[in-house]
């Protein structure tokens, strides 16, 4: 994790002109660098995003530079996954499902690697937001940071935001859309956001899990009866970013574009 932290930091830390080899505009490129995005969530960062499952199909397509970026990330990617998988099981066991219900789809599906470099904010301006609320595609997203940052709110709240500790050796699990959708809205989607940290730049690795890029997820037909309709259209991560470019001026969660009308 320390490992992880250091060589995203030192990727931030490298002259904008080696960032910028990474820069693409294709947000389905499998590694992309940019100062901005046409997210409609991005307000203040700055970020390398790439694939990482199957490490050996991904890997020679990240950055040589910092010399020890894919050594030190690649361990990490490879550890986060397999936790993923075991925190998977656990979670569709609660659900009432067979604890390997997904372990086949998880071990052959998506693994989508954010580095998140935050400015420090300043403490005239107040709480600055960094990235607007918003909820994760996958089942999971497992993230590491390096300071506070991170707040979460409850669906019910009514807006109400609580501060995440940055707790060293703490790693943060938040659920995904497709979970939601999989547990036909047992579970909900967390909805989350970043803010400036006014005494230093915070650093974030978001690992996100989830099927194959282009598998559908659905309900588990073992939670839809007749007390508990489908209440969710199938989709895929494929689906997610066609999703993204129409996103960008009213920002909507994907998972909320995927509900049943059931009136």
């Amino acid at each position: 994790m320390d490992d992880a932290l250091e060589a995203a930091s030192e990727f931030f830390d490298m002259p904008a002109e080696r960032k910028a080899a990474f820069a693409c505009a294709d947000i389905r490129s499998p590694v992309r660098y940019d100062t901005s995005s046409k997210d409609g969530i991005s307000k203040a960062r700055s970020f390398l995003k790439h694939y990482a499952n199957p490490l050996d199909h991904w890997v020679d397509s990240w950055p040589t530079q910092p010399a020890t970026y894919r050594k030190k990330m690649g361990t990490y990617a490879v550890e986060i996954q397999r936790l993923s998988i075991q925190l998977m099981g656990a979670i569709v066991q609660g659900l009432g499902l067979c604890p390997m219900h997904l372990q086949e789809k998880l071990g052959a599906g998506l693994q989508f690697m954010a580095l998140n470099n935050y400015p420090q904010g300043s403490s005239r301006a107040g709480d600055t937001v960094g990235l607007a609320p918003h909820s994760d595609i996958g089942f999971i997203t497992i993230l590491l940071q390096s300071s506070p940052g991170l707040e979460v709110t409850h669906h019910d709240d009514g807006g109400v935001w609580t501060p995440v500790p940055a707790i060293p050796g703490a790693l943060h699990v938040h659920l995904g859309d497709h979970l939601e959708v999989l547990s036909n809205g047992r579970l909900r989607s967390l909805l989350h956001r970043a803010i400036l940290n006014t005494d230093e730049e915070r650093i974030s690795i978001a690992s996100i899990h989830g099927a194959a890029i282009d598998e559908k997820v659905g309900c588990a037909e073992e939670l839809v009866d007749e007390r508990h309709p489908r209440m969710y259209r199938e989709s895929s991560f494929h689906d997610f970013l066609d999703f993204l470019p129409t996103n960008v001026k009213a920002y909507r969660r994907f998972v909320e574009t995927l509900k049943i009308d059931s009136a």
